[in-house]
């Protein structure tokens, strides 16, 4: 019977998880890679539009522009779901 010992490990640094992150994603299909894209300027579209819901009422092209990110992140995640790679938006397997 073996009693290896374990080392305890220190969390990564953020600036070294994203460097990790970012080496992986240059790893990943293109496909992958093109999803995983889409998902994040959708996110931030999103985001940006959905700031202005704060402060007054969007106008009919800023409703169907939020419309469409968040179709565009739908259909993103739905790729990155049958890949296996929700992971990759901080979504759970």
């Amino acid at each position: 019977m073996s009693t290896a010992t374990q080392t305890p490990t220190a969390p990564l640094a953020p600036a070294a998880a994203d460097a990790l992150a970012k080496l992986e994603r240059a790893f990943l299909p293109l496909e992958i890679r093109k999803a995983v894209t889409r998902y994040e300027v959708a996110s931030a579209r999103t985001a940006e539009l959905s700031h202005l819901m704060d402060s007054r009422d969007l106008s009919g092209a800023e409703f169907n522009a939020l419309f469409d990110a968040q179709t565009a992140m739908a259909g993103a995640r739905a790729e990155l779901k049958d890949a296996g790679r929700l992971d990759l938006i901080g979504g759970g397997r």
